[in-house]
């Protein structure tokens, strides 16, 4: 469609602008898209932009563009007198249709196009958000700020330390339980020493084997001692050549000097068994021999039996007397016979100790008499054992340089046990020396047996310690049943707590925990010790707040 001219004296930015035919519309334009219309108002047009209010184009005629500029093509201006809306003739424009011309629009400038916006520049890197956040919160920093900051921050590392700490505490392994002994170590039987009546010469001791000392009196000097020595002899012979109940062992036969020995020993009024030459004697007929009548002449054949020669045997006595801790003992023979085999009472105490846990020895010492083999009988010098109460052996000795020597061994039933009580007494002089010592023996023997009772020294339920489960949680422990132990007045003794191995950290009450232990040896009582309550496992305050 053909463009109409401008008119020039139109103001309008919006130029060219083709002619509008408002009756109908050219069939090659196309139809601008619109709203259906309504039955009632007028056909909708599509909103453009605002017009100026000087412009008096239609709307829908008016380009979005800027507006153009004048050129060297654009047809001349329109004179400011020129009120033609369309361009036509007038004073002003001659050139135009000649209508009467209106007022010419006023526009206002067009406002130049504004720059959009840069978008905003983000921190790169969370130091610069650091900043960032810091400087937008800046304030200024006052004392009860910077205090209250410090609690925080503070408070939430603390917060932290703790928590890590209690874990740690929680997944620790918890300690074993362990057995405290609350009781003395020792128990003293009440009452003073008994005074036992001890000879007013030579030396003698006495003991409870087991238990202790009854005492000792007279000089602690080396003396002779007599027969007394087949003691060692005897003790050699079962070491290196054991027997028991029962078995006869090994067969000696007698030599040419056992026999000459006991010719000898006849004339010179010593103790010895008639032998013959080729006799073949077991050693345990030998050490019958040797202990119950006390014969000088079997002494030295087991020497020779044992060791090869008399001189070898002494020196093995002499070794034993050694490991024995007998320091103030000498042997030079194996019989006693000589006056330079020489101990103390203390030290044959020792040899007693050890002798009298041999079955095969204590049997024989106890014998009265008996008939060897060859129809002899023998006849134990120890006239104790059948005017005694309950003398059970072992050895005596007599001789003008030793006195009247003896060995002996008694013992008594007290508070359901078999007490062995063990005493040697030596250098008893008189014109009967062997009786004198079996009768001063005698009275050490009754004395002993009298004196010894026995004596409560814990009850059932009495607490001797608790368990202890290593963070502050205590348990009493008890024994089961009384404690009854053998002793005599002034008796001190030994109170041990065991524990049971391995403890659990959770028990019932009544489960055993140990073992208490009252004395040593033959009079030991040993008695369980169980847990009063219940074991608990630890709480967890004790848990978190344990140190090691």
């Amino acid at each position: 469609m053909p463009r109409s001219p401008r008119r020039p004296s139109c103001r309008c930015p919006w130029w060219p602008r083709p002619t509008v035919n408002r009756m109908r519309r050219s069939p090659a334009r196309p139809r601008s898209p619109a709203r259906p219309r309504s039955r009632t108002g007028p056909p909708h047009r599509p909103k453009e932009s605002p017009r100026p209010p000087s412009c008096r184009c239609p709307p829908w005629r008016r380009p979005p563009g800027p507006p153009r500029q004048a050129g060297p093509q654009s047809p001349p201006p329109r004179p400011p007198s020129c009120r033609c809306p369309r361009g036509g003739a007038c004073r002003g424009n001659p050139g135009g249709s000649g209508r009467r011309a209106r007022p010419a629009p006023v526009y206002a400038p067009p406002r130049a196009p504004q720059p959009e916006p840069e978008p905003p520049v983000g921190p790169e890197t969370t130091s610069e958000a650091m900043r960032v956040l810091a400087s937008l919160s800046a304030r200024p920093m006052t004392p009860l700020r910077r205090a209250v900051k410090r609690v925080t921050v503070w408070g939430v590392f603390l917060a932290f330390v703790l928590g890590i700490v209690c874990v740690a505490q929680l997944l620790r392994p918890l300690p074993d339980p362990v057995v405290q002994s609350t009781a003395l170590s020792s128990y003293t039987f009440p009452g003073s020493k008994p005074n036992l009546p001890w000879p007013t010469e030579g030396q003698a001791t006495a003991e409870v084997y087991g238990l202790g000392s009854l005492g000792r009196s007279g000089a602690d000097k080396s003396a002779p001692m007599a027969s007394v020595t087949k003691v060692m002899t005897a003790y050699v012979v079962l070491k290196d050549h054991p027997l028991k109940l029962g078995e006869n062992g090994l067969t000696l036969t007698a030599d040419k000097q056992a026999a000459s020995d006991y010719s000898t020993g006849i004339t010179e009024g010593e103790s010895v068994v008639k032998v013959e030459v080729g006799q073949k004697i077991s050693q345990y007929e030998a050490l019958q021999m040797l202990l119950i009548p006390s014969a000088n002449n079997i002494a030295r054949l087991l020497g020779r039996w044992d060791a090869g020669s008399q001189e070898a045997f002494v020196k093995k006595m002499n070794d034993t007397a050694r490991t024995l801790g007998m320091t103030k003992t000498v042997y030079t023979d194996p019989s006693g016979l000589q006056s330079t085999t020489r101990t103390t009472a203390s030290d044959q105490l020792r040899l007693a100790e050890k002798v009298m846990q041999n079955d095969v020895f204590r049997q024989i010492v106890s014998t009265p008499n008996v008939v060897l083999t060859d129809g002899q009988r023998i006849f134990n010098n120890n006239q104790l054992l059948t005017t005694g109460d309950r003398v059970i052996g072992v050895k005596t000795g007599s001789s003008t340089p030793a006195g009247g020597c003896l060995m002996w061994a008694a013992e008594k039933e007290v508070g359901g046990t078999t007490q062995l009580i063990i005493g040697v007494v030596m250098g008893q002089q008189g014109p009967q020396i062997l009786q004198k010592v079996l009768d001063v023996s005698g009275d050490l023997i009754a004395a002993a047996q009298k004196n010894l009772t026995d004596h409560t020294v814990l009850r059932k339920g009495d607490v001797v310690g608790y368990v202890d489960d290593g963070l502050g949680g205590k348990v009493p422990a008890t024994v089961s049943q009384d404690v009854t132990v053998v002793g005599w007045s002034g008796l001190s003794v030994e109170v041990n707590l065991e524990p049971q191995g391995t403890l659990p950290h959770t028990a019932k009450a009544g489960t055993r925990v140990g073992t208490v232990t009252v004395g040593s040896g033959q009079g030991e009582v040993k008695v369980p010790v169980v847990l009063k309550h219940d074991l608990a496992p630890p709480s967890i305050s004790s848990r978190l707040t344990r140190l090691l």
